[in-house]
């Protein structure tokens, strides 16, 4: 089995509404919703769980039956903690899957993820193992040791990729991290990739994208329905 783990439990504090951000409607459809249909219509996914905030669980359950969103099968309260909440995801999955079950962990907020990042994520999992999607970094990076007033250590951005979701690996190889990760104190590795990392693991990328944007803040989502309603010119390769 394959499943989307989607994670949904953050207060949305940088956002500044009155709302958590991923219950926010854009063109009359929570943005988590957004996200869910993506995985709906993947032909791959089989079952999608989403962490969220305990008070919005049968909120989020309500939408899903409003948008048909049929792969929907757990809805779990998340943590205090991005860790934290990811944790309490696959705690629920280690009831009704076995370890060598894929699992995609994926921010809610990332809306626009596309089938090309599903499939090429699956893809460089059956090869490596594992996958998280990636980007190349295309500014000038500096590192900055006075809080950003200034520096004179640059870093070469042909080194540099950022990391998005999702991030796939197998519910047993996940469940391990999180148990390592307990056993010596780690607590705040929101992202698996960083927790992978940190305990050894090589990380493999797959294909992200720019459009794969994180909406964190109004910001991003003025850019998020601005490209709702883009479409890539036919003659652009």
């Amino acid at each position: 089995m394959i499943a989307a783990l989607l994670t949904a439990a953050g207060s949305g504090s940088r956002m500044g509404q009155d709302i958590p951000k991923q219950f926010m409607h854009v063109e009359n459809k929570p943005l988590i919703i957004h996200t869910m249909e993506a995985f709906q219509r993947h032909p791959s996914i089989d079952a999608i769980i989403v962490v969220t905030l305990p008070a919005w669980t049968e909120v989020l359950k309500a939408y899903a039956k409003q948008f048909g969103i049929t792969k929907l099968r757990w809805v779990v309260p998340g943590g205090e903690t991005g860790q934290e909440s990811i944790r309490n995801g696959l705690m629920a999955l280690k009831e009704e899957l076995s370890p060598d079950d894929i699992v995609m962990v994926h921010d809610g907020n990332r809306c626009l993820v596309s089938d090309e990042i599903i499939s090429n994520s699956l893809a460089v999992y059956y090869k490596h193992g594992s996958a998280v999607a990636a980007i190349p970094c295309v500014e000038a990076v500096f590192r900055s040791a006075d809080g950003g007033e200034s520096s004179t250590d640059s870093i070469p951005r042909e080194q540099l990729w950022r990391t998005q979701t999702p991030h796939t690996y197998s519910l047993g190889k996940l469940l391990w991290a999180h148990e390592e990760a307990e056993k010596r104190g780690i607590k705040s590795s929101a992202a698996s990739c960083a927790l992978m990392q940190s305990l050894g693991e090589t990380v493999y990328f797959s294909k992200g994208s720019e459009e794969n944007l994180k909406i964190t803040t109004v910001d991003d989502l003025m850019i998020f329905k601005a490209l709702l309603h883009t479409k890539k010119d036919g003659w652009l390769k």
